[in-house]
């Protein structure tokens, strides 16, 4: 009865490391499956006639804009929290 028992609870055990396992799997691709810019045969000509291709994706960062605005955020005065 016992071995019954055992065998019960590692099969289910397997069988929810499975379930949790393809889970997992599923929504790393699903997270990362957008990620890639898609190239076909117009793009390649586009790279071939302008040495580029532009996506529709976001622009990279402007870091001088990001330093100033950060320069510009500490520069800032601050009140002194009140003593009680």
């Amino acid at each position: 009865m016992y071995r019954f028992l055992w065998a019960l609870f590692w099969g289910g055990l397997t069988a929810l490391l499975v379930y949790a396992g393809l889970r997992l799997r599923v929504r790393l691709h699903r997270r990362f499956a957008g990620d890639d810019p898609r190239v076909d045969d117009d793009a390649v000509r586009t790279i071939l006639e302008t040495g580029r291709l532009v996506t529709t994706e976001d622009e990279p960062l402007d870091l001088e804009e990001i330093e100033e605005e950060e320069r510009r955020f500490w520069s800032e005065t601050w009140d002194e929290p009140d003593e009680w």
